[in-house]
């Protein structure tokens, strides 16, 4: 691919990164940090020290310094090439954090922390995940899951969710009390839905196999009356030794139920398997994002 190309598509990731860490910095300091919420991750960490000394040592700083020591570990490690988007990241949302920081000095939702955590984890989660989706990175934990996962076999969702339970049990020390660890809690579970639909919610369709002597008529109905395309493939059954024909159908979720309906309008006995599929991309459906 040519190189015009390609700086095309990094200056667009690069920006779309910015605008979630926007978004992480504004939920962050806006909405969970007054409701004195923990999050996961060293930006957990970095609000457990603020608390702990009475913002004393303010969060940017904590999170920048660590980052600083397991990005210099990292690069020996994992390289440059892997870790320039994280250096960039950990660099915006440090300078990102202190300009919210002086800039939010009071709570945008007063005397109710559960709802201002909500209200943040949500516009923290969707900044994460247009992250994510640049295959960017705020630093943090995703470091050392990033570096355990290149000597162990650990699968990287659970070495973070792992990290984030730990982090935000930890609250208890510092609050004694178990309703802001339920809260820390809530607020991480409404982060990752929010990055899920972030990167993958809005993507979901289904794949419809289905196997049918009448798939002449299904595949023609199914072009004509819910405009989407099949492909028709071989296929033999193992049983019979016949062979058979096997109807493929990409659709979006919300069309399912017309097509299963459809199917059995035309044959009742017709075998049908679906399954979720998280991006289909081309005419039709989203177009190739990058």
């Amino acid at each position: 691919m040519p190189k015009r190309y390609l700086k095309e598509f990094y200056w667009k990731d690069y920006a779309t990164i910015f605008v979630g860490l926007a978004l992480y910095a504004v939920g962050l300091i806006g909405f969970i940090k007054p409701g004195g919420i923990v999050t996961g991750g060293l930006t957990g960490i970095a609000l457990l020290v603020e608390y702990a000394t009475n913002a004393k040592i303010p969060l940017q700083y904590t999170y920048f310094l660590v980052n600083c020591g397991l990005l210099f570990v990292a690069l020996k490690v994992l390289g440059l090439k892997f870790m320039i988007k994280t250096i960039y990241g950990v660099v915006v949302l440090t300078f990102l954090l202190t300009i919210c920081q002086s800039m939010i000095t009071e709570p945008i939702v007063k005397n109710e922390p559960l709802l201002s955590g909500v209200i943040g984890g949500m516009m923290c989660g969707v900044g994460i995940g247009l992250v994510f989706s640049s295959n960017g990175s705020t630093g943090g934990t995703d470091i050392v899951v990033a570096l355990i996962n290149k000597y162990k076999n650990i699968a990287f969702g659970r070495g973070m969710l792992l990290c984030d339970f730990v982090i935000i049990s930890c609250s208890y020390f510092v609050f004694q009390n178990y309703q802001t660890i339920i809260y820390g809690l809530i607020v991480m579970g409404v982060m990752t839905y929010s990055i899920d639909m972030v990167i993958n919610g809005f993507r979901q369709s289904v794949q419809i196999l289905v196997f049918s002597e009448k798939y002449e008529i299904i595949a023609t109905a199914i072009n004509h009356e819910l405009h989407r395309g099949c492909t028709v493939l071989d296929g033999m059954g193992w049983y019979t030794k016949k062979p058979t024909k096997v109807l493929i159908v990409l659709a979006k979720r919300n069309e399912a139920l017309e097509i299963f309906r459809l199917i059995k309008s035309i044959d009742e006995k017709a075998f049908i398997s679906q399954s979720t599929v998280r991006g289909v991309y081309g005419e039709g459906f989203d177009k190739i994002r990058t």
